[in-house]
């Protein structure tokens, strides 16, 4: 890597780092408006969810590189692990996402594949 390039390349951390930060500090300042019980605080959580339901649904139906060597019968229980390790961890997302993992991964080690 050239002197050049890591100039450039600290340049465009630089700029990634103040365009972000921008739109952080916008949203502190907008939030502190927001009804958190409203209509529209309600819509972005629904937006969201369906958001995320449909990468999963993706990743899971439809994998792509790696993730599509595991089958799909370990895919959809790896997930149904997960959503009853978030569902028994009183919605621990972090909880539901880790055993999902640990329960793919072993699956995979298992295999062989």
């Amino acid at each position: 890597m050239t002197p050049h390039d890591a100039g450039f390349l600290l340049l465009a951390v630089i700029a990634a780092f103040f365009a972000n930060e921008i739109w952080r500090a916008l949203g502190v300042v907008l939030s502190a408006r927001l009804d958190e019980d409203g209509a529209l605080f309600a819509w972005v959580r629904m937006v969201a969810t369906a958001l995320v339901a449909g990468l999963v649904a993706k990743l899971v139906l439809s994998p792509s590189g790696g993730f599509a060597l595991a089958p799909l019968w370990l895919r959809l229980g790896s997930a149904g692990v997960g959503i009853a390790a978030y569902t028994l961890g009183r919605r621990s997302l972090a909880l539901g996402v880790a055993a999902a993992e640990v329960a793919l991964v072993l699956g995979v080690v298992a295999l062989g594949a």
